[in-house]
């Protein structure tokens, strides 16, 4: 009789941290995607033989677990529907807009929800299968928020983690959703609830009192247990309410996440990388003043609102296309949903017309790349910089400012970062502002072009030190240590290393 191995430590994701790479000739390989939050997991993943749950990236494609650097890679199948209205739909064309402040309309289609709740499932399934007994599950963002309480169902040993990487919104407008007291009920099957900023955490518990009337205390929430729960005793932190009946504590509070700082500030020390830094101010003419927009083109990051506010400025003679140009890189994001066509459009229609309006036979105002670029050429970027813009209109973090910030060895430029990304809580030396202020936006502008040099290295030491302090390492150990809280005292998590799996 075969067994199954099974996992102390499960990351559940939409995506896997690999992609599978069909080259013209050959086979197909699967290749390692390395982003924040698969660097942050690694060490704990490989000391605790965790597994890592998720979708390869194909539709239609079954795959049958495998090893990639030590970590298990368990892939859950979606098919081309599933795409279109779990992904495509519910996820990007409902929970995403309503979560980023109804910046464009949310389309409530019950299709789509449908496909949600079975999609939902089938990960939960697979991780429930995966996990040995008393095991931790990290579930991780909007996708997925339907997992916790499918998973306490079938599993009420586990440790459930829960972290949302985007926004969550105000009780006004998350009300909207159809089916809000069912992903407040799925979140509420965790045991820590992460969010970016402590008001996406206020957000989430004034939900739960609205819609279910459950008790908060800070960061506390208290789910009441049926006395008839065959599970009841495998809840953790059972407690009797304040009215005197079973409670499970729920901790729903906020972990804003980073990325890995110190990789940035080597990269950006190697004297290759310095050296194409230097090259790209060259091949833009070496303006004085080099200004930077990086984001996937998206409508809640502001692209349009910073293009506005730099066309009125060159278009008053404030500025002027021979001393400052704007580089925008804007990798493409979701193009078969018509939001993200009809922004495209938007974007090139507007940099067309700048550039046609105000660029020379020898400066070019705006340059425009719809496409993504290797780290390597990204940290040349940020050092070539001058002015960051980070001009979102709403975000949960914008990993991008601490990019900058991290990769300014040189202690100078400029970070100008909207007061709506959650970023802002932290990097309290950058020129904050509104981006739907076009005049303040304008104003920030022309204050990072004048700044002086003192002025500017004594805020980026001060943006440095936080971002090199507050690393994603350091994020990562703060969430487990809270879900390690919530384990028993000899859960696996307390020992991540050399503890091996277990087989059943």
């Amino acid at each position: 009789m075969t067994t199954e191995r099974t996992y102390d430590f499960i990351v559940v994701s939409n995506r896997l941290p690999v992609d599978r790479v069909v080259p013209a000739t050959g086979e197909a390989f699967w290749q390692h995607s390395p982003g924040g939050l698969v660097t942050a997991l690694e060490p704990v993943m490989r000391a605790s033989a965790g597994a890592w749950i998720g979708w390869a990236g194909q539709p239609d494609l079954e795959f049958e677990p495998f090893e990639s650097d030590g970590i298990k890679i368990v892939p859950v199948p979606l098919s081309t529907s599933d795409i279109e209205n779990y992904y495509e739909g519910f996820s990007n064309d409902t929970l995403w807009p309503l979560y980023h402040d109804v910046i464009a309309p949310p389309k409530y289609r019950r299709e789509w929800w449908d496909a949600y709740v079975e999609v939902n499932q089938r990960f939960s399934d697979a991780a429930a299968k995966a996990s040995a007994h008393g095991a931790a599950v990290w579930v991780h963002d909007y996708q997925l928020q339907l997992v916790p309480q499918m998973l306490r169902e079938a599993r009420p040993d586990l440790v459930i983690g829960f972290f949302n990487h985007i926004p969550f919104p105000p009780y006004g407008i998350y009300s909207q959703l159809p089916w809000r007291r069912q992903i407040i009920e799925g979140l509420l099957g965790a045991d820590v609830i992460g969010f970016q900023r402590l008001a996406d955490a206020g957000n989430f518990a004034r939900a739960v009192r609205r819609l279910k009337g459950y008790d908060t205390r800070g960061p506390i929430i208290e789910v009441p247990i049926e006395v008839d729960d065959p599970g009841a005793g495998s809840h953790r932190h059972v407690t009797r309410s304040r009215h005197g009946g079973l409670v499970r504590t729920v901790l729903a509070m906020q972990f804003p996440i980073s990325i890995d700082a110190r990789m940035y500030e080597e990269m950006a020390s190697r004297p290759e990388i310095q050296e194409r830094a230097r090259q790209i101010r060259k091949d833009l003419g070496n303006p004085k003043t080099i200004m930077l927009g990086v984001d996937r083109l998206d409508y809640t990051k502001g692209i349009g609102h910073r293009l506005e506010a730099f066309g009125e400025l060159l278009a008053d003679g404030r500025i002027s296309v021979d001393d400052v140009t704007l580089v925008q890189v804007a990798s493409p994001s979701r193009e078969r949903v018509e939001t993200y066509r009809q922004l495209r459009d938007e974007i090139e229609l507007t940099v067309g017309r700048i550039n046609g309006d105000y660029s020379s036979i020898s400066h070019t105002a705006i340059s425009y790349l719809h496409h993504g670029y290797p780290r390597e050429e990204m940290v040349a970027l940020y050092l070539a910089a001058d002015v960051m813009l980070v001009t979102a209109l709403r975000d949960g973090m914008n990993l991008v400012a601490k990019e900058y910030v991290a990769s300014r060895v040189d202690d100078d430029g400029v970070l100008i970062l909207s007061e709506f990304a959650g970023a802002s809580d932290e990097l309290r030396q950058a020129l904050l502002i509104n981006p739907h202020d076009i005049e303040g936006l304008k104003d920030a502008m022309l204050r990072a072009i004048s700044m002086p040099k003192r002025e500017r290295s004594r805020r980026m030491r001060v943006l440095r030190k936080r971002v090199l302090t507050n690393d994603v390492a350091r994020w990562s150990a703060a969430f487990l240590d809270a879900l390690t809280r919530s384990a028993h005292a000899d859960h696996p998590l307390q020992h991540p290393l050399g503890h091996e799996s277990r087989e059943r």
